[in-house]
Order: structure tokens, then C-alpha cells, then sequence
């Protein structure tokens, strides 16, 4: 048994005709299979909103439902044959070519203008298909921003401007550059996603860049003055006396680009004391005394 059409339109019983006909208009243009190609429940959604309209957007039949003539369905109802004769929704006496599909359609899809070999019906202007493609970037190219071609299966190219800061799995649209559009419609865009390779020695966490900083035992010891490597190139940093392997160091804006704050995250860098290849005996002696008289506990469990 057929649902209310009101029901299934979302319209009172009072509402008018421009109603009805704006109401279906938006409802067909979610659900038209033309416009949601391979989605089954829009298309049933559609095949719902037809019919109802079929009984309510046609005012002699809206009138005939009202009154009881006819049912949600479009046929006659048993007292009232003799009434509403021929009714059904596709039966002698309909009039669902009458009342305006055709109009609300070439409204809908091509802004009213049709054309002789469609009877006056214009043909469905269709958005054109979104093509996707995957772009490999080098992590310095991802923080820094960089330009890049990208070579369609057709044989066509892309010029891509790779932003500073991308990250991996981020995907870039590149409006117009897709598929192209059916009976006027608009061309669909490219989606580029964006896969950084893994780099040696650095490792992005969010819009910060952790590193590791390798120092000799005396530097470690005594301090010094070291060069960091970052993504936009080397900077000194100053390692103070008796730095332990482990220590953090921050330095501010020196990680990556952060398009919505427009500035840069942070370099982490995390001190590693490398000792020498080779212990020789004067180092060797040198902390046999020296672990004598200055024995200290390193807070090991």
C-alpha cells in the first residue's frame, strides 16, 4: 500500500500548488539517479517522490485524493469508481504527462532550456566524474612546499603547487581538472593525495619536527656550541656544561609551516652522547680515578 503523498513529500494538506512543485523540485534534485549515478536508495527515494507527486502536483488528481476517489496509489477507490473512472497511476485518465514533470525537469537540470529533439525535454546536464591520483613527495619537499607534475593515464599533465606544510594522506583538490561534464555540465576536479616518504633523521609530530643531535663526550661534558640541522637548513645551538644524553632542546618555529597559524611548529632536539670508536688508556685512566673519588648515582632502578 502506498505511503500519503503529503507524508512523502513533507507538505501539509493545505499546502498550495507552488508549494508542492518547489518541495518536489528540491526532493527530486537530492535523489534524481541522474545525478547520484549507482546509489540505489536515492533512486528509490526518487521512484517515492514521483509518485507522490503524480497524485498531489496535478490538481485534478490532488482533488480526486482529497475527496477520497482515489487512493495513495492513484487507483480508483471501489465506491468511487464510477467517480474518478480509469484511475491508476499510469492507467487511461492519467495525467502524469500533463501536469509538468517535463517543466520542473528542464527547470532542474538545465535551467528551463530544452531542445527540438526532445520533445521541448532538455537532457540532464551531468557534473563530470572527480579523477583521483597519488603524488610521492620527499619530507623536506612536504615542510617546505614545492612544485610538482603529475602525468594523468590519458598522457595529460598537471602542474601542482605542493603547499608548505602538506601532510601525509592529505588530499589536494584542483577544481575543473577532472573528468569532463555531460550536456553542459561543469567539469570535476582532481583529487591529489599526497604521500610523504619517511626522512632518515627527522619525524614530524603534528607541526613540530623531532630530531636526534649527536655530541661528543666532551661537549657533553664541558658544553659547546653545535650545528642542528633543520628543514630549512643548519642552525647553531648551544649545549650547556654537563648535558646528559636524552635532553630535550626547543627550538621555536623551526619545524613545520602551519598554514592556518601562518607560523612554524617547533625542532625538538634530542641530545645523543656518542662515544668515541675507540676508549684509548689515557681516557680509560682518566675515569678510573675520576670514578674513584666522584662516584654518583644516575638514578638507574
Amino acid at each position: 500500500m502506498a505511503d500519503d503523498p503529503y507524508t512523502v513529500l513533507g507538505v501539509a494538506k493545505d499546502a498550495s500548488d507552488d508549494e508542492i512543485r518547489r518541495t518536489f523540485r528540491k526532493l527530486a534534485k537530492q535523489s534524481h539517479p541522474d545525478l547520484h549515478p549507482g546509489n540505489a536508495a536515492a533512486s528509490e527515494r526518487f521512484k517515492k517522490f514521483t509518485a507522490a507527486y503524480e497524485i498531489v502536483g496535478d490538481p485534478e488528481r490532488r482533488k480526486a485524493f482529497d475527496r477520497g476517489e482515489i487512493d495513495a496509489a492513484g487507483e480508483a477507490r471501489r465506491n468511487f469508481h464510477h467517480a474518478y473512472p480509469g484511475g491508476g497511476p499510469r492507467g487511461p485518465g492519467s495525467r502524469s504527462e500533463d501536469f509538468g514533470f517535463s517543466d520542473i525537469f528542464s527547470d532542474l537540470f538545465n535551467d528551463g532550456r530544452g531542445s527540438a529533439r526532445t520533445g521541448g525535454r532538455a537532457p540532464f546536464a551531468r557534473r563530470g566524474p572527480d579523477v583521483r591520483y597519488t603524488l610521492e613527495v620527499d619530507f623536506l619537499e612536504a615542510a617546505r612546499g614545492t612544485k610538482k607534475r603529475v602525468t594523468m593515464p590519458e598522457g595529460g599533465v598537471l602542474d601542482l603547487g605542493v603547499p608548505a606544510g602538506v601532510s601525509d594522506g592529505q588530499v589536494l583538490r584542483l577544481r575543473g581538472k577532472g573528468g569532463a561534464g555531460a550536456n553542459g555540465g561543469e567539469t570535476g576536479d582532481a583529487l591529489v593525495e599526497v604521500k610523504v616518504r619517511p626522512h632518515p633523521d627527522f619525524k614530524r609530530a603534528g607541526f613540530d619536527v623531532q630530531c636526534d643531535a649527536p655530541v661528543t663526550l666532551d661537549e657533553a661534558v664541558l658544553g659547546a656550541k653545535i650545528e642542528v640541522q633543520t628543514v630549512d637548513g643548519r642552525v647553531a645551538l648551544t649545549i650547556p656544561k654537563g648535558t646528559s644524553s636524552g635532553r630535550v632542546f626547543r627550538l621555536k618555529g623551526k619545524g613545520i609551516h602551519n598554514p592556518a597559524t601562518g607560523q612554524g611548529g617547533d625542532l625538538l632536539v634530542t641530545i645523543r652522547i656518542v662515544l668515541p670508536e675507540v676508549i684509548d688508556e689515557t681516557l680509560s685512566y682518566f675515569f678510573t680515578e675520576w670514578r674513584e673519588k666522584h662516584r654518583y648515582d644516575p638514578g638507574r632502578k
